[in-house]
């Protein structure tokens, strides 16, 4: 209901010109949008996990309407430079893609060049040359999409028994489970895949298509420097895509991360991403002691120059945003009005399976 009131008045003030009104006020030109995507779909992610994937048509009608609005759409460097120096232009964008799946390549690439647009990938290293699927990520979609009424636990660490897949929560706590036996102990990354591979094909799918396809896998080496030579700038988001309690072993994390993105495209990384939006204060001096010019959450609001550089605020756009509230970021109306933000905590980020809404945008 109090969703519904928040879409309706945000189209009131659209067809009364307010929008266009805050867009093009002093008020608007201070401050910077900076957006967040994580996967565009190469099939159907973006059915199995909304809040995580956007399809490529959804993609495309934004940068159409980044396009209708006259946004500066600016490289991420530069805005944050322009931000701090008050001499932002009009409307000023940023568009960030966090991971750097080879959909990026596949589905958004493709879109970003057409319209003209600069993006910036924040990329973790942990998979790049182990090319396989995300281990949680494609459990979680293999279960989603079985047409089999029951899974066989035999043998998968966590189970042991017959499994329902009949309804969401069924699948999702089974996905979990055998995550949460994978990322636990002593487990290595060869074992995990080869559970992933069992789950896969134990749900009735072949494997060998999955990697054909490339679904759910990052980038490989040789692509990431393709990209940078057609003018992607990738940036840090750690190697192993997690929030460490200890700041010292965090920043080590993204040092391996650096120097890893440094040997495929030839330039030190200095810009950073919050891995799922997770931080805690601690490390805000570390990562100012090693060299971090800025970091982004993924806390919904407009970046000022009174924001921290090391906690710039970011909108998650998924397929659950309407088009009114994505408007209503861009113009700048939303941020002005009261709304939920979600904070990033201080706890380690775990390997949570996405359930559809991963982040909490206000008016979502």
């Amino acid at each position: 209901m109090i969703r519904t009131l928040k879409q309706s008045s945000l189209r009131v003030m659209q067809q009364t010109g307010i929008g266009r009104l805050v867009a093009n006020s002093k008020w608007r030109r201070q401050r910077l949008l900076i957006l967040c995507y994580h996967g565009v779909a190469l099939a159907d992610e973006h059915e199995w996990c909304p809040g995580l994937y956007v399809g490529p048509s959804h993609l495309e009608r934004r940068l159409a309407l980044l396009q209708r609005l006259d946004c500066s759409v600016l490289p991420l460097k530069e805005a944050i430079t322009r931000l701090y120096l008050g001499d932002l232009p009009p409307r000023a964008v940023v568009l960030t893609f966090d991971d750097g799946y080879f959909d990026f390549m596949a589905r958004a690439w493709p879109l970003l060049r057409r319209f003209g647009y600069p993006a910036t990938v924040y990329l973790t290293t942990g998979r790049v040359e182990r090319n396989l699927p995300n281990v949680s990520l494609l459990m979680s979609y293999a279960f989603w999409k079985s047409q089999q009424r029951t899974f066989d636990g035999r043998d998968i660490p966590g189970l042991g028994e017959q499994y329902p897949l009949g309804t969401t929560d069924q699948r999702q706590r089974l996905a979990q489970q055998v995550t949460d036996a994978l990322f636990c102990g002593d487990v290595g990354e060869k074992r995990r895949d080869d559970v992933a591979r069992m789950v896969t094909e134990r749900a009735g799918f072949d494997y060998a298509a999955v990697l054909q396809s490339r679904l759910l896998t990052l980038m490989r080496p040789d692509e990431i420097r393709a990209m940078t030579a057609e003018g992607v700038d990738f940036q840090l988001h750690t190697h192993m895509h997690r929030s460490l309690d200890d700041p010292q072993e965090f920043v080590q994390d993204i040092l391996l991360n650096r120097e890893l993105l440094h040997s495929m495209t030839g330039t030190w990384a200095s810009h950073f991403c919050y891995p799922s939006g997770n931080y805690h204060y601690d490390y805000l001096p570390v990562l100012r002691e090693h060299g971090i010019e800025s970091a982004t959450t993924c806390d919904p609001d407009l970046a000022t120059q009174d924001s921290d550089p090391l906690l710039l605020p970011r909108f998650v756009d998924t397929d659950e945003v309407s088009t009114i509230v994505f408007e209503s970021w861009v113009t700048g109306v939303a941020a002005r009005l009261p709304r939920r933000t979600r904070r990033g905590g201080t706890g380690t980020a775990g390997h949570q399976i996405p359930t559809g809404r991963r982040y909490s945008n206000a008016w979502t």
